[in-house]
């Protein structure tokens, strides 16, 4: 049997390689899912295990290790092969189909590994938010998403120059060269895109706000949902998601309401001229009274004043804060007070005009 098969060749391959070539590549098969596992569990070891759990981390970095393996135990299994001579195909050194399949190769092992160190990074994202997880954490979470597209740029622009250097044989160094020498003419040609991306690193510096607060921006207000490379995304009151550059947050005055301990209102009533000077005197005390009686507005006594006379009504200047930085919450203790203003106007019997209303002079 051993001489039958030490005499057995096919495509110019003796029985006894070829089977080391199946034999290497059952075993890859067979034991790739234990390297897998053994690898996660070894990398399992340097992280903080309160944070998660073994099986999060197998079941992140299991496939592209399985893949990895699988193409080295492919390698060293085709060592025992080699093309029969009659197809007269050109060697690996020179053009031809042996040294596109090298290079298809090289290019996968590339592939794979920029897939491993992207999963290495999820596992890092997820460690950081289960870290990083309560609203006291706020400033914090706000990195997650940053650092992940940042780490992600890193990884693809570094397995890119890698594959042009091995697999086209490009001088990586002399790009880089000329990438710095046409530097200034990029800058130039994207002076707004850098602008917002150096915007970027201030907001994340300074912390003028996190995700999760309400700022106002010129006449733009609205929750901030995500901080990115270019710009920062707002969800309106109505819902609609506004995208404002991160260069217009550090150019000009923001508002972050979320940091208010208290939310002002301020308005005047516009009473009748046939309003009498008991029923003005009155009625101040009373919406005084009214306001305090909310315990959101206690903190800060309001401000009941008849402020003067105007061409065509008696004015009440009322100002009153409300402690929220909830503007929902605000709105309707604003609401409530309002509701209670009128309701005093109307047994006082005071009536409230409007420029609308006044009489016709002329």
């Amino acid at each position: 049997m051993r001489e039958a098969l030490a005499n057995w060749y096919l495509l110019e391959n003796s029985a006894e390689d070829i089977l080391f070539f199946i034999g290497i590549l059952i075993v890859g098969l067979v034991l790739r899912r234990f390297f897998s596992n053994s690898f996660s569990k070894i990398i399992f070891r340097f992280l903080p295990n309160q944070f998660i759990q073994v099986q999060d981390c197998i079941q992140l970095l299991r496939k592209p290790v399985e893949l990895l393996l699988f193409w080295i135990f492919l390698y060293f299994s085709i060592q025992y092969l080699h093309v029969p001579s009659a197809w007269h195909f050109n060697p690996v050194e020179k053009f031809g189909l042996l040294f596109l399949l090298q290079k298809a190769f090289e290019t996968a092992i590339i592939i794979t590994f920029t897939w491993l160190i992207v999963r290495m990074l999820k596992v890092i994202i997820l460690i950081a938010q289960q870290k990083w997880q309560g609203v006291e954490q706020k400033s914090k979470q706000q990195f997650i998403p940053f650092l992940n597209d940042l780490g992600m740029v890193f990884i693809i622009a570094g397995s890119g120059f890698v594959l042009l250097g091995r697999v086209f044989q490009v001088d990586v160094m002399a790009l880089i060269t000329g990438l710095g020498l046409g530097g200034l003419a990029l800058a130039l040609a994207a002076r707004e895109t850098l602008e917002n991306l150096f915007a970027s690193f201030t907001i994340f510096l300074d912390l003028p706000f996190v995700v999760g607060d309400s700022i106002q921006v010129g006449s733009i207000s609205g929750d901030v949902e995500k901080i990115g490379f270019r710009s920062t995304r707002l969800r309106a009151l109505d819902g609609n998601l506004i995208m404002i550059p991160n260069r217009l947050l550090t150019s000009q005055s923001l508002e972050n309401m979320s940091e208010r301990h208290f939310r002002r209102a301020k308005y005047t009533l516009s009473c009748s001229l046939q309003s009498k000077p008991e029923q003005i005197q009155s009625v101040l005390p009373q919406i005084e009274q009214l306001i305090l009686a909310e315990p959101l507005c206690k903190k800060k006594a309001p401000k009941i004043i008849f402020e003067g006379f105007g061409t065509y009504s008696l004015d009440i200047s009322v100002t009153f804060f409300v402690q929220t930085s909830d503007y929902g919450k605000f709105q309707h203790v604003k609401q409530e007070i309002n509701l209670g203003i009128l309701t005093c106007l109307h047994e006082a019997k005071i009536s409230l005009v409007s420029s609308a209303t006044a009489p016709n002079m002329t």
